[in-house]
């Protein structure tokens, strides 16, 4: 009862002093509280349940774009503070919204302009992420580099990307200098580079010393066009005992590599066009991955019975193809997927006795602009034979010209045949830019015969995917194929409707492809390519 008359006596005194105020304090108070209101729906009206806890709230912001979240900061006091303690900041023309088409001098001002304010502001935060591509800037005053670094790697950074414009040529005393940004080291120690994972430098100059400190954290090292030696490299890699993915491309100053073997976790390596490298010795245990470009030099991998993918690109040297099959099983004898990729083979497949035994994906690209007439196809069953277990067989051709002797006027029973050569796990055989080579269709042949598993033949008389294929309105201009191309490929289609289609099982499909008739104004060159 008496909480109810307090009450209603609270009623009364409200209503008094609104009858003293008059009319304008009853509007005014109304406005307030619709104003409250209207304040409150713009501060939340992007956020679907405006009771969220302030963590998911945090973490929607955190997901935005750099440039969306700085505008939610400006008209929301829900996600002003968010926007001050960002833990993920990635720097950029896109996500800062500048003009592309500008001058090169207007796109450096504005992106370091942007970048400063922002950073500066930052100053005694720290950041997670720090991603930061300056690749489309010129003449940069490395100041700005040094002073923003100095802010973000602080201890519980994680992960820093730094891309830096190509280097450029100053002189000094009328002498000409190449102007590299040279990365400070001494940020990553007393602790600062502890909880880094992710390390990414490109165009840069990184010299770490022995005082470097442990980067207990570091999982991911990635450096393209960056200036580190070999022993410098060393310093890097045994301070860094937690490592499992290391990717190093165009770094020219290296000419030997050598990864400790306290790299227990290493699992993925990748190297290339690192041109002046001459040997690659890895000690790490537990490697599963090698991708190689480049030069073959000396390759060890310490006989790793882990390596299972191994990819070779070689287009700086001819017969990687042989090179492969009298070495690879040296250096990764359990290997499952194996690429190669050769500019030219001069000399042929040899047939050995070593075998692939756990080799299952095979796949082989022979790139040039006219392949070697002299090399002989068919030589490849050296790697079938190898491969007990091959499942998968890709042979890749590419070729503006074809130079090796074709089938066509040749008798069916002319064909060579190997013995005594079975293929019982193999799948799938994929040839693309299939041609008249007789001894192409030689291999084909031995293929269909000697392997009763076999589910699907694809021959493809292209190199690319037509518009048919990829379901685009048109092929694209790089992949139209030119009149000596288009009449090679219709005579490999003849060669195939001759040698190969009686020999397929019924039980394999056989899928052919021909040059796309929309985009290739191709006659009937059937006449032509049967007399020739």
């Amino acid at each position: 009862m008496r909480l109810l008359m307090s009450k209603k006596r609270h009623r009364l005194r409200c209503r008094r002093r609104i009858r003293d105020r008059g009319p304008v304090a009853l509007v005014a108070k109304r406005n307030s509280l619709r104003c409250q209101q209207d304040d409150d729906y713009h501060v939340d009206r992007g956020i679907s349940c405006p009771g969220l806890p302030e963590d998911i709230l945090r973490h929607i912001h955190a997901k935005m774009t750099l440039r969306d979240a700085a505008r939610a900061a400006c008209a929301s006091r829900t996600f002003r503070h968010n926007w001050i303690c960002r833990p993920n900041l990635a720097f950029s023309l896109g996500t800062l919204g500048l003009n592309r088409n500008a001058s090169r001098d207007v796109i450096t001002r504005d992106l370091i302009s942007k970048i400063d304010l922002i950073m500066q502001n930052r100053s005694g935060i720290g950041v997670k992420t720090l991603d930061i591509d300056l690749y489309s800037c010129d003449n940069i005053d490395f100041a700005y580099l040094d002073s923003w670094l100095r802010i973000a790697v602080t201890p519980g950074i994680e992960e820093l990307i730094l891309t830096l414009p190509l280097p450029t040529i100053v002189f000094e005393n009328a002498v000409p200098i190449i102007s590299v940004y040279n990365f400070p080291c001494s940020l990553l120690s007393n602790g600062s580079g502890n909880s880094i994972q992710y390390l990414d430098l490109c165009y840069c100059t990184l010299r770490p010393m022995a005082d470097l400190g442990c980067l207990r954290s570091l999982t991911r090292l990635h450096m393209s066009c960056t200036r580190i030696t070999g022993d410098e490299l060393w310093c890097l890699l045994s301070n860094s005992p937690a490592l499992v993915c290391l990717k190093l491309l165009h770094c020219e100053e290296i000419f030997s590599l050598k990864i400790p073997s306290l790299l227990q976790r290493l699992r993925f390596l990748e190297v290339a066009y690192c041109d002046r490298l001459q040997v690659v010795e890895s000690n790490a245990p537990n490697l599963t991955t090698f991708y190689f470009a480049g030069f073959v030099g000396q390759i060890s991998l310490g006989g790793s019975l882990q390596v299972k993918t191994l990819r070779m690109i070689c287009f700086h040297q001819t017969n990687i193809v042989c090179y492969a099959r009298q070495n690879l099983l040296a250096i990764a004898p359990n290997v499952e997927t194996l690429t190669i990729s050769s500019l030219n083979e001069m000399v042929n497949t040899p047939m050995l006795s070593s075998k692939f035994l756990h080799l299952k994906l095979l796949q082989i690209s022979l790139v040039g602009m006219a392949f070697s007439g002299a090399y002989d196809y068919l030589s490849l069953v050296s790697f079938l034979d190898a491969s007990p277990c091959l499942e998968t067989f890709v042979l890749a051709i590419s070729q503006h010209r074809m130079q090796h002797a074709s089938i066509l006027g040749e008798p069916s029973h002319d064909l060579r045949q190997i013995p005594e050569q079975r293929h019982d796990k193999l799948k799938s055989v994929t040839i693309t830019g299939f041609c008249s080579a007789k001894s192409l269709v030689e291999l084909t042949c031995h293929i269909l015969e000697n392997t009763t598993s076999l589910d699907c033949l694809t021959l493809d008389t292209t190199c690319h995917p037509s518009c048919s294929v990829t379901k685009s309105d048109k092929c694209h201009p790089l992949i139209l194929m030119d009149g000596d191309s288009l009449v090679e490929a219709q005579k490999a289609l003849l060669a195939i409707r001759k040698y190969i289609v009686g020999k397929v099982p019924p039980m394999v499909k056989l899928n052919i492809l021909e040059p796309c008739s929309r985009c290739h104004a191709v006659e009937s060159l059937v006449s032509t390519a049967g007399s020739s």
